[in-house]
């Protein structure tokens, strides 16, 4: 069978507007589309709300890192209160994808349940715009959005072509203030989006070449934007990066990395960034023998092409300042075989992995990053 023969589709926002500069457009695109708008951000972003051009708005600043169904229902209930004609993600990928259902929920009556899942979600009635102002998830791309349920603990996941953006503005200057941790963890999220797409067995040569060429942006850029926040060249690079991961997840998706890392947010409440760089180099490692010529285009593009497999990708991690231990960041060794179970689960996810995983193979992860 060739790798050609499997059709494909891609997804795109209609309007993508990318560069320094480029939020100076929002507020005559807003004016067109009847100008009202509401704003959802967490609250950092929230406080400087100011910068949209909008003049005075209103907001939902309370989106918090995870978000829960419960986050969804109050940002329902306050856009429910503003007849918005546009609804906006200003953030990461918390803030986006809680904007992406709140424009699809806004007015229809129905509830997180009656939506989850595949092409479920009724035609929205109000614009969409997404702000990214990290350069990790890549939520501004897609038709995807994840919340925890607190009574399981596991993400629920809605996808509907209705949540994709009329408007995308990736403006690097958003990014410049976010903190070298930060930018660390958030790269390596867009650098897993992109290596799990790339390796998984949906991969396709559609999407191999958006996926590499993320790879390598975060490979030349990350340690550069750590190192130096106000280096513009390299946020924008990150921002490319990040933009192509998001490409990446509506056709192909993640695997395994971001199965095993779930459980680390939803169960510990460490932010999505992070957990997928405790994560990505045990993984990659799991997987090489797999698909070994392209594990090696990995490391070539994180401009390690030499040596262990692991030890490279947790090199390149290591030396953003991340600390890399699951320990490190408060998890408790006797919940490793619980996190275990809820990872094996996620079909969705490991079932697409280039190898299997068992239950067993997760838990020795877990033991092997504690």
């Amino acid at each position: 069978m060739s790798m050609f023969d499997r059709p494909i589709e891609i997804l795109r926002p209609p309007a993508v507007r990318f560069g320094p500069g480029q939020l100076d457009t929002l507020a005559p695109w807003a004016a067109q589309r009847g100008g009202r708008a509401f704003v959802i951000a967490d609250a950092f972003n929230a406080g400087r709300v100011d910068m949209l051009g909008l003049g005075s708005t209103a907001v939902f600043g309370d989106v918090q890192p995870e978000p829960a169904i419960t986050d969804l229902e109050a940002a329902l209930a306050a856009a429910g209160g503003c007849s918005p004609d546009v609804i906006i993600g200003f953030g990461g990928g918390s803030a986006m994808d809680i904007a992406k259902l709140v424009a699809v929920m806004l007015g229809s009556g129905r509830a997180l349940a009656d939506i989850s899942g595949p092409d479920r979600a009724p035609p929205r009635t109000v614009g969409l715009v997404q702000i990214p102002t990290t350069a990790g998830t890549g939520s501004e791309a897609g038709t995807r959005a994840l919340v925890t349920d607190p009574a399981t603990m596991n993400k629920v996941a809605t996808e509907s072509r209705g949540m994709l953006a009329d408007l995308v503005i990736i403006d690097p200057a958003l990014t410049l203030t976010v903190p070298p941790a930060v930018t660390a963890a958030t790269g390596v999220d867009a650098l897993a989006h992109c290596v799990e797409a790339f390796t998984s067995k949906r991969a396709h040569p559609l999407i191999d070449a958006y996926a590499l060429q993320g790879i390598e942006l975060v490979g030349r850029y990350l340690r550069r934007a750590v190192e130096n926040g106000a280096d513009v060249e390299a946020r924008t690079g990150l921002a490319l990066a990040a933009f192509y991961g998001g490409v990446c997840l509506g056709p192909v998706n993640t695997t395994a990395g971001h199965a095993i890392a779930y459980p680390l947010g939803t169960r510990h409440k460490i932010a999505h960034g992070i957990a997928n760089a405790l994560i990505f180099p045990h993984v990659l490692a799991a997987n090489a023998a797999a698909v070994p010529d392209k594990t090696a285009a990995v490391c070539r593009a994180l401009g390690r092409p030499d040596g262990v497999v692991f030890e490279a990708a947790y090199g390149f991690c290591a030396d953003l300042g991340l600390d890399m231990s699951l320990s490190g960041h408060g998890v408790p060794r006797d919940d490793l075989p619980a996190m275990a179970r809820e990872a094996h689960a996620i079909r969705r996810l490991l079932d697409f992995n280039p190898r299997d995983l068992g239950e067993a193979d997760i838990l020795a992860i877990y033991e092997a990053a504690f």
